[in-house]
């Protein structure tokens, strides 16, 4: 993949904001994907998560309840570790699309009336983070500078020898 590509999508300008959305949000998100996939917390695990999705279009159920809930874990997950921060926003975001509106806007904005507020409040801070990214103390940037003294590297090395 090229490396352009590559330091533009771990870039951050999300400084210390960003880290402060990240832990609650993947913390929220792992908790509600190890409820579908795993059944904790109180969650139905794949099975149940599964036949719920299939009684509301959403087939296969099974297969939907494994994509929503492995997106919201290791989405959550990976938020916040701040590793492959943009994509993993990005996917948790289409994901609260997807329950907003297949879920819970039929029931108006209020979560105590199965509304859509709380899915919003996610999907709003998933685009946040999709856009500036994972800012300080991520993985990111860690990757980031691998990727950046690799690519000194292979310069170099095609180049011939540094000065």
């Amino acid at each position: 993949m090229n490396t352009q590509l590559i330091q533009a999508l771990l870039r951050s300008t999300g400084g210390y904001a960003a880290l402060i959305l990240r832990i609650p949000v993947g913390l929220i998100l792992a908790a509600h994907g190890a409820q579908k996939l795993f059944g904790w917390f109180g969650g139905h695990g794949l099975e149940g998560t599964g036949q719920w999705m299939a009684s509301i279009g959403l087939e296969p159920g099974y297969l939907m309840a494994l994509l929503a809930g492995g997106a919201e874990f290791f989405g959550g997950l990976a938020l916040m570790l701040g590793l492959l921060t943009r994509p993993a926003a990005l996917v948790s975001a289409f994901t609260m699309l997807v329950a907003i509106f297949s879920v819970h806007i039929g029931h108006g904005l209020f979560i105590a009336n199965g509304g859509y507020e709380f899915a919003l409040s996610l999907l709003a801070a998933t685009v946040a983070l999709t856009i500036q990214g994972a800012g300080r103390f991520a993985l990111d940037n860690l990757l980031l500078a691998r990727i950046g003294d690799d690519a000194r590297t292979e310069y170099q090395t095609a180049s011939g020898p540094a000065a």
